[in-house]
């Protein structure tokens, strides 16, 4: 899809972008600056994906220094991604007031003091806490990097740096596994939890001193008095290319999401009959995975944007048949069966990204935080209200608790993802035709011209 015709020039297509000799630019749109720029907020969000996702190999020992139950240790996640997903249009909104930079700044105080505070924390009430304050802060950080990518990049390259974003937390990810669990075998759980909270201090000043919010010369036009903010608000919620960025990252995201921070291991290794070696195998090739695809699909991005919302209707299609071969396969799956279902699911990560082009493609860069923060909103929600009803599930079929789980009751409890995708699916393509019909009414000439440029569909 592209723009309707109120986007300002530097967001409509490629072959419309300002020139770098464009007077109102202090700095090349895709310049060395930017890079610069991108790469001090990439780091800090690394360091973000690293905070949010450290519980998962710190969880036994998180467990038996607040001696609490596996219920409890999952409040900790839950506790964290509910903060995230809460904050989302709120700190979206505050974005387009204050700018990147400020937010990016406030997201790591709080994370750095959560992270420390969770370093020291001694009983379950301090640490929930604690997680609250490294949720708040993460729920700043991603929608403040995109919207630098958004102003700072292009249109052309935008989604590929996008893309490119998203491959790059994984690090943080990465950092979360082998590392954190060397640290904490060897140095304790205080001293690596504080080391990290260090992390963020050290990142914090270059991003003080090399962040900028816009590359142009009055970089205030781009943002809003407060006043406004609301109308900002329903502004980006009106407009239909935003929805469909949210139902895009609500259908691709939530699958890969509930599998990796939750579900995933237990499916696995209970359900499926896998050693826990063998289990965490398949959750490095989702990782594996998802680095490889992004580039795909952040290429296709840039080549057919018209064709945007369908690709990701054939992403979610594709990963709603692989989970129906799987559960219904008689018994256990093969081991080759489960490699394709997490490469399938690891492909909806990139995929959901497609939903931050279509917010800001359509809304002007006074809106860029709001329908970021919207559409951001979409695979949280998703995730968590799937991450719960699953839980839900299990507790009826299987009531004995973990160790009652079998191949049949997470067949049952795996089902209800469908009801997401449903939901999903049936929103894609009734915003996608309001979409395009606000496209063919505001700009029947660029309609025209990309329609032959798209694939069939």
């Amino acid at each position: 899809m592209t723009p309707p015709q109120h986007m300002p020039q530097h967001h409509m297509p490629h072959h419309l972008e300002p020139a770098p000799t464009d007077p109102t630019l202090r700095y090349r749109l895709g310049g060395r600056r930017a890079w610069m720029v991108w790469s001090a907020a990439i780091s800090i969000y690394i360091l973000a994906v690293f905070h949010r996702t450290s519980l998962g190999v710190a969880g036994l020992v998180a467990a038996e220094r607040f001696h609490i139950s596996s219920a409890q240790l999952a409040t900790f996640t839950m506790v964290q991604l509910f903060v995230y997903a809460a904050m989302q249009i709120p700190v979206g909104a505050i974005l387009d007031r204050v700018g990147s930079k400020k937010l990016l700044v406030t997201g790591v105080l709080l994370m750095t003091g959560g992270q420390l505070a969770f370093a020291f924390a001694s009983t379950f009430g301090a640490g929930v806490a604690a997680r609250v304050f490294v949720g708040m802060g993460d729920a700043m950080i991603f929608i403040s990097l995109i919207r630098l990518v958004a102003l700072w990049f292009p249109p052309a390259r935008t989604a590929m740096v996008t893309q490119m974003t998203g491959v790059l937390g994984q690090v943080g990810a990465v950092a979360a596994t082998a590392p954190l669990s060397a640290a904490l075998h060897s140095v304790g759980w205080t001293r690596s939890f504080a080391a990290a909270a260090g992390v963020g201090v050290l990142l914090g000043i270059v991003l003080i001193v090399v962040v900028r919010d816009s590359p142009y010369q009055d970089h205030h036009r781009d943002e809003l008095k407060m006043r406004a903010v609301g109308r900002a608000l329903k502004l980006a919620w009106a407009e239909p290319g935003t929805r469909l960025g949210l139902w895009s990252h609500f259908s691709a995201q939530f699958g890969a999401t509930v599998f990796a921070l939750l579900w995933g291991f237990p499916f696995l290794v209970s359900g499926q009959g896998l050693t826990p070696a063998a289990a965490s195998g398949l959750l490095i090739v989702m990782t594996v995975t998802t680095i490889v695809t992004s580039p795909l699909i952040g290429g296709f991005v840039t080549r057919w944007p018209y064709s945007r919302s369908t690709l990701i209707l054939w992403i979610v299609a594709a990963i709603m048949a692989i989970w129906a071969v799987v559960l219904l396969w008689p018994g256990r799956a093969p081991l080759w069966l489960l490699v394709v279902l997490v490469m399938v699911l690891a492909v909806g990560g990139p995929g959901s990204m497609v939903g931050f082009d279509l917010a800001r493609t359509f809304n002007p860069p006074t809106r860029l935080g709001s329908a970021t923060g919207i559409v951001n909103v979409g695979g949280f929600v998703a995730s968590l209200g799937t991450v719960a009803l699953i839980g839900i599930v299990l507790d009826k079929v299987a009531p004995g608790g973990p160790s009652t789980y079998t191949v049949d009751s997470f067949r049952v409890a795996m089902s209800v993802q469908y009801i997401g995708w449903v939901i999903g699916l049936v929103q894609i393509l009734r915003f996608r035709r309001k979409a395009r019909a606000a496209l063919r009414r505001h700009q029947p000439d660029v309609y025209a011209a990309m329609r032959p440029r798209a694939p069939v569909g």
